[in-house]
């Protein structure tokens, strides 16, 4: 799991200007992304069909280049499209719950505080996404910018759990993430307004893989 955290790409449809998910996904694909979530949100989503549709036309997007697809809050669509797992944030659908449905399922927890993280069932989870790392306005209810602060403080406690960083994140803090001890990083903006998506995904993996070396 550890592996497929290190530059996973979550995106929808309102996170890219001009409308062409399936090629943006493509091109960071092509750039060596190594987990895909699909989260669909805002005034303008997709919903039902189109939503199962355009889901199903990134999982096989996903495949053909042998990285997982995960899917944000909806697990009844991770079930429909039999998806690779599910992502959910602290309103939604609870951990065991989860777990019960999808017991051989990735299943990623969002976590913003350590009463969050006492307070979950940690155990039936594959990952945590910890943040928001910076500001953000790829998500209109985000909470405070937490830093490194709880993602050290985890990794102090769990030194085995992993650990993404999200939120407002770009190449030029990567390095202090990966020596807060994180596996990875979450982006959306960063890659998804790029002009040359491809290219910037390149550099994003490079960065994170020396990182990691080091």
């Amino acid at each position: 799991m550890k592996e497929n955290l290190k530059l996973y790409f979550v995106c929808g449809t309102a996170d890219c200007p001009q409308n062409n998910l399936l090629s943006v996904v493509e091109e960071a694909l092509k750039g060596g992304i190594t987990l895909f979530q699909f989260r669909e949100k805002g005034s303008n989503a997709l919903i039902k069909e189109d939503k199962k549709k355009m889901a199903q036309q990134l999982q096989t997007l996903c495949h053909r280049y042998h990285v997982p697809f995960i899917i944000d809050d909806d697990i009844d669509l991770v079930e429909a499209i039999d998806a690779d797992g599910l992502h959910i944030g602290q309103g939604d659908i609870a951990v065991k719950e989860a777990r019960k449905r999808l017991p051989h399922k990735i299943i990623g927890l969002s976590v913003s505080t350590m009463a969050e993280y006492q307070q979950s069932a940690i155990e039936l989870v594959d990952y945590i996404g910890v943040g928001p790392f910076q500001a953000t306005q790829s998500k209109a209810d985000a909470k405070p910018a937490i830093g490194n602060r709880i993602t050290k403080a985890i990794r102090e406690i769990n030194p085995d759990l992993p650990i993404v960083a999200i939120g407002g994140i770009n190449q030029s803090v990567i390095s202090s993430i990966i020596e807060a001890k994180a596996d990875g990083v979450a982006i959306i903006s960063a890659i998804s307004k790029s002009p040359d998506v491809y290219q910037t995904t390149k550099r994003l993996r490079q960065t994170l893989d020396l990182a990691l070396t080091n």
